[in-house]
């Protein structure tokens, strides 16, 4: 049967809107760091054999990020969206994407990525994996099969760890692990004709409306919006030593360096 790879992705915007706006086809895109979560799973594919399932909680906006992930070579793709979700937390997105790992059935390893690019907070990794009951590792860099179980490697801080588990196991991949790789037209092409998405509502994981969503989240997003740098350049002319002359003047001024 091979190794069935499940990996949690997510559509996120491209930038800050002014408040908390809708998403749409226009500023959102396949969250970045999922891309080598997605990589990951269809290398150990390759390698192993068996499958790939690409899951998204979320607005229809999402199918838009399965079907990148279909053009990647994700075998099935999965949506869950209903309008009760809108407003759910990590919390509420982790009990979401667990009853939906439970639904689909057994599964080997469940990637996601380190964090996404929107919200920056990396915890419906461990959420899901401890909803579930199955062992976490995050910013993982290389996975390999050993002769007893499989043998994962992360780095963390000034530490090279390599670890042993067997499946299930849940794993964040860091971003430049496994560098995701191109996308042919064909495969786009095909990807998008075709469009094959099943999209399952919240009666169908289970769930009920009071438990998800705002009603259901302990915290919630009030607004979005672009951090702005106040920082001016001054291009400093001349030959380079007097072009440092000038820079250690002007440091002198503004009271970084002590005077010679």
């Amino acid at each position: 049967m091979g190794i069935h790879c499940l990996v949690c992705i997510k559509s996120v915007v491209r930038a800050a809107p002014k408040g908390v706006g809708p998403r749409t086809p226009e500023n959102s895109e396949l969250n970045p760091f999922d891309r080598p979560a997605l990589e990951a799973a269809l290398q150990i594919r390759e390698a192993e054999g068996g499958s790939v399932t690409a899951l998204s909680m979320g607005p229809e906006v999402g199918l838009e990020a399965l079907a990148e992930a279909l053009a990647m070579g994700a075998d099935h793709a999965i949506l869950v969206n209903d309008r009760v979700l809108s407003g759910s937390d990590t919390l509420v997105t982790a009990q979401v994407l667990a009853a939906a790992v439970t639904r689909i059935g057994p599964v080997d390893f469940l990637f996601f990525g380190t964090r996404s690019a929107d919200s920056d907070t990396g915890q419906v990794g461990p959420q899901t994996a401890t909803l579930l009951g199955i062992p976490f590792l995050g910013g993982v860099k290389e996975i390999r099969r050993g002769d007893t179980a499989w043998e994962i490697r992360r780095v963390m801080d000034d530490w090279d760890e390599l670890w042993q588990a067997d499946t299930p196991l849940a794993l964040t991949i860091h971003p430049r692990a496994y560098p995701p790789r191109s996308i042919a037209l064909p495969g786009i092409a095909q990807a998008y004709d075709s469009l094959e998405i099943d999209t399952w509502r919240l009666a169908d994981l289970g769930l009920t409306a009071d438990g998800v969503g705002l009603a259901g989240s302990p915290t919630r997003v009030v607004r979005l919006q672009e951090v702005r740098r106040d920082r001016k350049c001054r291009m400093l002319e001349g030959e380079p030593q007097e072009q440092v002359d000038a820079l250690v003047a002007h440091l002198g001024r503004l009271g970084a360096m002590e005077s010679s």
